[in-house]
């Protein structure tokens, strides 16, 4: 079984995420989505997987969001500018299974795993 997490270091909640999956002895392979950022296909697919719109996955409180007028963006407007800046996408996202979940609060990933 192949668990991958999408992986910010400086948050904390990634963080935590991280050291849950740990403890209950699972090594997850870590991407670094700041540095390697996902592709439009990879953030459609994460979307598809968690059941969400790009709305319930941008981080609305992001300078980046608000530099770029983001408030009254369309789902499309949304999920480009989460291509364009990977900072702006919720983290912690882990895949497993064929399933994904948002590790807020971490605790949501164990149900995928």
């Amino acid at each position: 079984m192949s668990i991958t997490i999408w992986h910010n270091p400086r948050c904390s909640k990634s963080r935590q995420t991280l050291a849950l999956l740990q403890e209950r002895g699972v090594e997850p392979v870590v991407r670094l989505y700041l540095e390697d950022a996902p592709t439009e296909a990879e953030l459609r697919e994460a979307l598809t997987l968690l059941g969400l719109e790009p709305s319930g996955l941008v981080r609305k409180g992001e300078p980046a969001f608000k530099e770029r007028g983001l408030k009254e963006a369309s789902e499309e407007a949304l999920l480009a500018a989460m291509v364009e800046v990977p900072k702006m996408i919720e983290r912690p996202i882990v895949f497993a299974n064929g399933k994904a979940a948002l590790g807020r609060p971490p605790e949501q990933v164990l149900e995928i795993i």
